[in-house]
């Protein structure tokens, strides 16, 4: 009878292990916004200000800012380099975004250049050890405090994620300068860059919620239905995220 009942036990454990592992299939075929490492259970949180490394960075729509710090030791693992000009010749990183980003970022510099709209990449992945230069090379410009006003403190920058570019006009001029703003080519982005899955991550007017001044040359890849619907709020990734639980 202790044999039946163990057998018994152990195959209701088998079968629903089972259907977990189908759960998790049909989810990923059918979530186009998802990384094929992510956990189907993953959530898109805005963590307490704790600095603590959030558990779902490899989701695409994943919140990382001031208070949502990456992993040190993160390093995305689908990193390719997209077909599309920059403003500097040699390959580098700063080229390379991740798969599905690079590909939705191909599709926007061609739309764009259909409707007479030229693009240059100017930044796009940075590793952490890259940033960390970076910032470090601000501190020592401007002081700590200062250069925490315009810069990522590592494990903090979107280019981290590879989901993130900075671009300017085909004339190369204003690459990451307030000049940007009010261009024909900031004009489109604004308008059609949520066609392609991207928002412009740092909007006018969001400064106290994103932590960052308006920077309508940063795009963030967050998959066309989130991008569509931050864009037409007019709100942030911080106020979606605070409002809807992905992957649910």
């Amino acid at each position: 009878m202790f044999k039946i009942r163990f057998v018994f036990l152990f195959l209701v454990v088998f079968t629903l292990s089972l259907a977990g592992c189908t759960g998790k299939f049909h989810f990923f075929q059918n979530e186009g916004n998802l990384s094929q490492n992510s956990s189907p259970r993953a959530e898109v949180q805005q963590q307490n200000t704790n600095n603590q490394a959030i558990s779902s960075q490899e989701v695409i729509p994943v919140l990382v800012n001031k208070s949502n710090k990456l992993p040190e030791q993160f390093q995305p693992s689908d990193l390719i380099y997209p077909d599309i000009p920059f403003t500097f010749k040699q390959k580098s990183e700063k080229r390379q975004m991740r798969a599905d980003a690079g590909a939705a970022i191909e599709k926007l510099f061609a739309g764009a250049k259909q409707q007479g709209v030229n693009l240059l990449g100017v930044s796009a992945y940075r590793s952490h050890a890259t940033q960390a230069a970076l910032f470090n090379h601000y501190v020592n410009q401007d002081g700590y405090e200062a250069a925490r006003k315009y810069s990522a403190v590592p494990g903090t920058s979107e280019h981290e994620t590879g989901l993130a570019i900075d671009v300017t006009g085909g004339d190369g001029k204003c690459a990451a300068e307030d000049c940007f703003g009010g261009t024909d080519e900031a004009v489109w982005l604004e308008d059609h860059a949520a066609e392609y899955g991207f928002i412009i991550r740092y909007p006018k007017g969001k400064d106290d919620i994103t932590g960052y001044q308006y920077e309508p040359w940063h795009l963030r890849y967050v998959g066309k239905t989130i991008a569509k619907e931050i864009m037409e709020r007019g709100i942030t990734l911080e106020e979606y995220v605070d409002a809807t639980v992905v992957n649910k």
